[in-house]
């Protein structure tokens, strides 16, 4: 059944949302929500990546600990700047960060954190010159921000993704 349908409770669940959306269990009604159901199912298992194997749980736990804090701490600093938006020597841009980092999930979990965190965003990624560009809302000194991504993400994320 799995190779047939590699997600039935996707496609079962999807039928069951179907049926309660149109608020009808006529036939046709079936018929169509197993076929959304069953192309949805088979269409997540073709674009699905490949998994990836996690290395030291202990440093990925260690990694959401200092993303938590440093959430925390991002949104004080984005409530100060919301609350006093004219203090002096804030300046908004953007910063390249040459990277190591060469996984693919390893780089899409660092655009999760950067993205999660209040005041940064993912701006581009240069595969080729392995470089990446954020915008940051207060960006005071630049080797303190590389140092931050550097030092605290992209070091435990080296140790996590082989």
């Amino acid at each position: 059944m799995k190779k047939l349908l590699p997600y039935p409770l996707l496609a079962v669940s999807l039928t069951l949302v179907w049926l309660v959306l149109n608020q009808s269990v006529a036939l046709a009604h079936w018929l169509l929500g197993i076929w959304i159901g069953t192309a949805a199912a088979l269409a997540y298992a073709a674009l699905r990546p490949p998994g990836t194997p996690v290395r030291r749980l202990r440093v990925a736990l260690m990694l959401g600990f200092v993303v938590l804090v440093d959430i925390v701490r991002s949104n004080l600093a984005v409530g100060r700047i919301v609350i006093h938006p004219h203090s002096p020597g804030r300046r908004p841009g953007f910063l390249d960060i040459p990277l190591a980092l060469r996984s693919p999930a390893g780089l899409a979990t660092l655009a999760c954190i950067v993205t999660a965190t209040p005041g940064t965003t993912w701006a581009g990624y240069d595969s080729s010159r392995r470089v990446l560009t954020l915008h940051i809302l207060d960006l005071g000194d630049e080797d303190e921000w590389i140092e931050v991504i550097k030092q605290r993400y992209e070091r435990r994320l080296l140790e996590i993704f082989p």
